[in-house]
């Protein structure tokens, strides 16, 4: 995975996302990475992302919400995401933010509009 470029690294995580598995994320995590989400904070490290990735399947299934990617670019060691959270309350926009380092994500912080 070393010479793939952040929107190649950021591809794979949409995809594997979209299998409703996010811990099957993890793995393309630096054991140092930093995930930042919007309403349930700062996560730091391999460990603590995969305690919040279990969480995120048992919250997406409980509220019926669902991400859908819009555009992924990038390049090199940083790349950005827009994409589309449908919940059944409608949807909610926004952009997430990554920075790729040796193959790995190192960082990532989620931004999104108020709902409506």
């Amino acid at each position: 995975m070393e010479n793939r470029s952040a929107k190649e690294i950021i591809e794979t995580f949409w995809r594997i996302q979209d299998e409703g598995d996010y811990t099957k994320v993890v793995e393309l995590f630096a054991d140092d990475a930093v995930l930042v989400d919007p309403f349930y904070g700062t996560f730091e490290g391999k460990a603590a992302i995969a305690g919040f990735m279990a969480k995120m399947n048992e919250v997406m299934q409980e509220r019926d919400t669902d991400f859908v990617v819009r555009e992924i670019a990038g390049g090199g060691d940083t790349a950005w995401a827009q994409w589309t959270a449908r919940t059944p309350n409608g949807d909610i926009e926004g952009c997430g933010l990554y920075k790729v380092k040796n193959g790995l994500m190192t960082y990532y912080k989620d931004y999104m509009n108020a709902p409506k």
